[in-house]
């Protein structure tokens, strides 16, 4: 034997012994035999009443769902209500005609001792000896099949009945507690272990226990079994003895007919990862050493929300430099012990292996030493040329610099340049900021009561909600906590949650019907969960123990087929496509547009700084600016006033405009005045030439109109006629102002009804 094979047998005899240690008795059995209860390896009865068959699929077992299908697929309760005889192996077994006889039949009706008496007889008539015999024995002292749901007389030793006698010794299980085992397991969803090769048998029992204990999915005993079959098959005498690869794609052209052989395939592959990794170790002391490392493997990381990143695999073998790899590894160790998440680190790996991909072609670059800002600008150059966006490119230089900071800071080479660095002005231009709120007009149709009880997910609905209003990221409202309520002193509610760009917590407040929502959501959680979740939304599947939360990807696959089953249209009469962070957006601007405090925007968004909330200000004054823009004004002689927008002056005039709005407003209009003057007319801006008014003032002027036209009458009734004259010049004014707005509108309303 070579020091290869002996290698082999030490560590196939050292995994032998550690799975040994590990895999607890309740596993350790040859049929492993799971409660209809069990969250992972449960599997209910069947609907019909009286049949204890396993689920197979519409909670019916397999011989009912096909009774059902072949009947048309009639309604359940149709198809309940008349289910059919018992299916094969419940069937009730044939027993002697004669009264009080319970032998099973053999023969004409008869069992054997009747039989032989009939036989003597002289074989009468069957019908009329019946009528006339005796019991062959007292019935009193007649012990009953061993078998639980077999009614009928022993007639061996073995305590069987005839039939059951029968079974076993044709049976392949020469053991009679065997077979009587196997025949009260007949039709149950049970694990058979049985024919494996001990160490094999050892491996596919610490899969199911490892499944079990994640308890994040369900596992179908019978993908289980025919997983078993496979290794069988395989003639190993351990899953490693195959790659991942190999047990991933058993079964071939059959996984295409059916889930339950996918999802062998799967068992297997999942069975492999865990005993390599029992055998192998987990930890940095195992994954550092290698060029690529299973996260999954790496305990105590931060992972995206909703991702499956725990599977995910970090590749340094893609980078091409030995040196450059080793530093790379150590900075992305540093990276993820430190908190980083796992998308983040993941997208400075790709900055590395980018900058491993331009080496490559650069001649000469042995070392760090030969990095410097000649080779970063030719880089920058050779980057610009990539099929990749302005976004990437900027997060990759970014990525870069922080890489070489560290090989600065903690003094891992003293070989790397000074010069070797970026500054500002190598990022490229970001590109403008678009508003990406949601127009009010499809707003108005989301928020339907119609549109929102198409949800077929409550989830995604109350996310959905939540969203909406109170502003959250989809991947925070996703992860809420089930107690994520709080009050304050005057039993105001408050929405808790955990920011996880910032990574803190944050609230906000909400109104008392999300309130009732929420409480809602809860209940159905606990219905599901008896024992209780920490998510306010678990994941729907894959998620026996109610552990694992809802998951982005999940819930915007939702919310694409919601807007297409409410046909939510934009003004141009397209189908609508939105993204949830759009509504986070909108949040911020409907509060911006209701005059809500910048600063407070910022708190109810828990942005870090004013910078991002200052974008929806702007996004509400340019909304302002083109509205106003589109508006009639007039001036106190009648006069429409028009302002060019793409004049010269247009930014000039929108601000003097804007800061009046903000600081003049008055209560029937605006005042047009230059910042830079005094007024000579105050308290008389209906006569102020510079006095400007629109349509949003119709009613205030209609009313100021009624009240001088009563100060008219009063000043003519009492003689005073100064006082008379000044009114009427303001209703003169008043008379043109409210005539030119009305022209407007009316000529508006005729434009549109044509």
């Amino acid at each position: 034997m070579n020091a290869l094979a002996k290698r082999a047998a030490s560590d196939r005899a050292g995994l032998l012994e550690q799975l040994m240690a590990v895999v607890r008795p309740e596993f350790r059995v040859e049929v492993l035999v799971s409660a209809a209860e069990d969250p992972v390896l449960g599997v209910p009865d069947c609907a019909v009443p009286a049949c204890d068959y396993p689920v197979s699929d519409h909670g019916l077992c397999n011989g009912h769902r096909l009774r059902w299908r072949d009947r048309g697929r009639p309604p359940q309760t149709q198809f309940l209500a008349d289910p059919g005889p018992p299916l094969r192996g419940r069937s009730r077994l044939g027993r002697c005609t004669v009264a009080d006889c319970r032998y099973g039949t053999a023969g004409q009706g008869l069992c054997t001792k009747h039989r032989d008496r009939w036989e003597r007889d002289g074989r009468p008539d069957p019908v009329a000896w019946v009528a006339t015999a005796a019991p062959v024995a007292d019935t009193a002292e007649q012990a009953e099949c061993r078998l639980s749901y077999c009614d009928l007389w022993a007639e061996f030793s073995t305590r069987l009945c005839k039939s059951h006698q029968v079974r076993w010794r044709n049976s392949a299980a020469r053991d009679l507690d065997e077979f009587a085992a196997d025949c009260e397991r007949l039709g149950k969803a049970v694990i058979d272990f049985r024919g494996l090769s001990p160490q094999l048998k050892l491996e596919l029992q610490y899969a199911v226990q490892s499944r079990v204990d994640a308890a994040t999915t369900r596992v179908s005993p019978t993908a289980v079994t025919i997983a078993i079959r496979y290794a069988r098959a395989a003639d190993v005498t351990s899953l490693l003895d195959r790659p991942q690869e190999h047990w991933r794609g058993v079964g071939g052209e059959r996984r295409r007919g059916g889930g339950k052989y996918r999802r062998a395939a799967a068992f297997l592959a999942f069975a492999n990862d865990v005993v390599d990794a029992l055998r192998e170790g987990t930890g940095w002391d195992v994954e550092y050493p290698g060029d690529i490392w299973r996260l999954s493997r790496l305990p105590g990381l931060v992972l995206t929300v909703g991702d499956a990143r725990a599977q995910a695999r970090l590749r340094f073998d893609r980078i091409a430099q030995p040196w450059l790899r080793e530093l790379s590894k150590r900075w992305i160790r540093l990276r993820l012990c430190g908190g980083r998440n796992v998308g983040t680190v993941t997208g400075n790996l790709q900055a590395l292996t980018r900058f491993s991909e331009f080496l490559t072609t650069a001649p000469n670059i042995t070392s760090l030493a030969d990095i410097d800002r000649a080779l970063l600008e030719r880089f920058l150059a050779w980057l610009a040329t990539e099929p990749i966006g302005q976004v990437t490119r900027s997060r990759h230089i970014g990525g870069l610099n922080l890489f070489f900071e560290a090989i600065r800071r903690h003094h891992w080479s003293d070989q790397l340049p000074t010069s070797a660095m970026f500054f500002t002005d190598d990022h490229p231009k970001p590109p403008p900021r678009t508003t990406r709120h949601v127009a009010e007009h499809i707003m108005n149709q989301i928020e339907q009561p119609a549109n929102l009880d198409r949800w077929t997910d409550p989830q995604g609905r109350l996310i959905t909600i939540i969203m909406i209003n109170a502003g959250l990221r989809v991947s925070d409202a996703c992860t809420l906590g089930f107690d994520c309520m709080i009050h304050d002193g005057r039993g105001a509610p408050y929405l808790r949650y955990r920011n996880h760009k910032m990574n803190r917590e944050a609230a906000v407040p909400i109104d008392e019907h999300l309130e009732r929502e929420i409480r809602v959501q809860q209940d159905r959680v606990l219905r599901r969960w008896p024992g209780g979740s920490p998510h306010l939304f678990p994941r729907p599947t894959s998620n026996a123990s109610g552990q694992r939360p809802f998951a982005t990807a999940t819930y915007r696959s939702m919310l694409h087929r919601w807007l297409d089953s409410c046909d939510i249209r934009d003004e141009h009469d397209r189908p609508v496509h939105l993204t949830p962070h759009q509504w986070r957006h909108t949040f911020a601007c409907r509060l911006i547009n209701r005059d809500v405090p910048q600063e407070v925007v910022r708190v109810l968004l828990d942005h870090e700084s004013q910078a991002m909330t200052a974008h929806y200000a702007r996004i509400t004054d340019q909304t302002v600016r083109r509205r106003w823009e589109q508006a009639t004004k007039v001036n106190i002689k009648g006069e429409r006033v028009t302002l060019d927008p793409d004049g010269p002056l247009a930014q000039a005039e929108w601000a003097k405009t804007r800061y009046g709005i903000a600081t003049q407003t008055l209560p029937n209009g605006y005042c047009g005045l230059p910042l830079q003057r005094s007024c000579p007319h105050a308290n008389a801006c209906l006569t102020c030439p510079v006095f400007l008014t629109g349509p949003e003032f119709l009613p205030e002027l209609r009313e100021q109109r009624h009240r001088t036209l009563t100060l008219i009458d009063v000043s003519r009734s009492n003689g005073h006629s100064r006082m008379l004259e000044m009114n009427q010049q303001v209703l003169t004014n008043l008379e043109r102002m409210i005539g030119e707005i009305e022209t407007n509108e009316q000529e508006d309303d005729t434009n549109v009804t044509a």
